[in-house]
């Protein structure tokens, strides 16, 4: 691997450009026209102009992408986290054109893309599932009253081709099931391309614990310890920290084991992350989904066992790694992850897009870590995720990253846009979360009390 494309932009883009330049590989950014002077095109080696802003017109726009591969001399192809991470058909096409695809290869992508496919892999494999239903086509709705009792209420409605929190409505009754159903078919047709849905029981007082892994493709296979990703809004994350806090050795190894089963039954390879849902109440773990892709919040494994992720999946690629043994993989301390966003919390964290007037992180040291692919005076755009930085601690302890995140996070300043700066701070310095009594209900339940202290 001589001259790598990275086929996505902003914070992971830099990400990846970091890595591969630290083994001596040429890096290739893609840009849209909102991202002409964006940090990840200046970083890189070289830069190729896909399209307008819109994703679908640029970053998701496979011929253009392959295209700007091929321009370029690329002989490899990282697709980051997002856009064109988990097709299949883009990375079969990649491969056919001769070059290296970053990553699982189309079969894994293809099989874990699919939620009741990857649910009936994980049953194979012996991994608990949550109780789920067959899957409903756009537009089929007979046999849903059925099978929503059989799965039992509260439920969620997902989409088959879902992820990152996208495709997923809660339903507490029957007489909502209907129109849920719908909404939701609906939704996911836009988004993916997909309408199919199927039915999931919702653990009410749930967190979400998920096991990093990495395969070898040959049945072997590490992991890489848990994080616990249970601070979230809308289903998706904005807190994760390794390891997970008050979660006992038995569970924690049961998970892991299982995550290994998984990808020795598969045959998976490259970096992955296998998703549970761990029920506080019975003490028991259900797998939720397998994402086939870095993930955004790789970095609290980085800092607590000194494994360079993306570094592992291009060595991978290029055949340099073949393998690791789970002995070699140790964790220590404690590592928090805090997601800058620009959103407004008082307003259900809707995205706050505009200008980056003032933009100040604090400064990186050997226990802080800042991931961001925005500089003052750049413009955050309503085309894309509105992640403005990630800001990673480590400390000996959960109380010392606890501390070093909530001082860091007193260190940003931003004007121009609405951050939640000041509810990831108030979240860190909350007593509950300080105790370690993370659950998925958390940042509702915060802001409750926090209503209830403002009467």
């Amino acid at each position: 691997m001589k001259r790598l494309l990275i086929a996505n932009r902003g914070e992971i883009a830099l990400r990846i450009i970091r890595s591969a330049r630290a083994l001596g590989i040429e890096t290739i950014a893609v840009f849209s026209e909102a991202d002409k002077d964006a940090a990840h095109v200046a970083a890189a080696d070289h830069a190729v102009f896909l399209g307008p802003a819109p994703a679908r017109e640029s970053y998701l726009a496979t011929e253009k992408v392959l295209a700007a591969a091929k321009s370029a001399g690329a002989d490899a192809i990282h697709p980051g986290y997002g856009f064109l991470s988990e097709n299949d058909v883009f990375a079969k096409t990649v491969t056919d054109a001769g070059m290296i695809w970053v990553g699982p290869g189309p079969d894994a992508l293809r099989n874990m893309g699919d939620k009741d496919r990857a649910r009936a892999l994980a049953k194979a494999a012996g991994v608990p599932v949550v109780p789920g239903s067959a899957r409903f086509a756009e537009g089929e709705l007979e046999g849903a009253e059925q099978a929503a009792e059989c799965v039992g209420y509260p439920l969620l409605v997902k989409a088959s081709a879902g992820g990152g929190g996208i495709g997923m409505r809660r339903v507490d009754a029957p007489d909502s099931l209907a129109d849920t159903i719908r909404s939701t078919q609906s939704m996911a047709k836009r988004a993916f391309g997909d309408g199919t849905v199927f039915l999931e029981r919702y653990v009410p007082h749930a967190r979400h614990i998920e096991i990093q892994v990495f395969g070898f493709g040959n049945g072997e296979a590490v992991h890489l310890f848990e994080r616990d990703c249970s601070l979230q809004r809308r289903f998706q994350k904005i807190v994760e920290e390794s390891p997970a806090p008050r979660l006992s050795d038995s569970v924690r190894t049961a998970m892991a084991d299982a995550a290994l089963a998984l990808c020795r039954a598969t045959r998976y390879s490259s970096a992955g992350t296998v998703e549970f849902i761990f029920d506080v109440d019975s003490n028991e773990f259900y797998f939720l989904e397998m994402n086939t892709r870095i993930q955004v919040e790789h970095p609290v494994t980085e800092m607590v066992t000194g494994q360079d992720l993306v570094a592992m999946q291009l060595k991978f690629a290029s055949g340099t790694l073949t393998g690791l043994e789970q002995s070699e993989v140790a964790s220590k301390g404690h590592s928090i992850q805090c997601r800058l966003y620009a959103e407004n919390p008082e307003k259900k964290f809707f995205p706050s897009p505009g200008p980056l007037n003032v933009f100040r992180l604090p400064e990186q040291s050997q226990n802080l870590r800042i991931d961001c692919g925005y500089r003052q005076g750049d413009t955050i755009t309503p085309h894309y995720d509105p992640m403005l930085a990630k800001i990673i601690a480590w400390g000996a302890n959960r109380q010392a990253a606890c501390d070093l995140a909530a001082q860091a996070l007193q260190q940003v300043r931003v004007e121009g846009i609405v951050t939640n700066r000041d509810f990831l701070l108030a979240c860190i310095e909350d007593p509950e979360f300080r105790a370690g009594n993370v659950h998925t209900g958390f940042v509702d339940e915060f802001g409750k009390r926090a209503a209830s202290a403002a009467e």
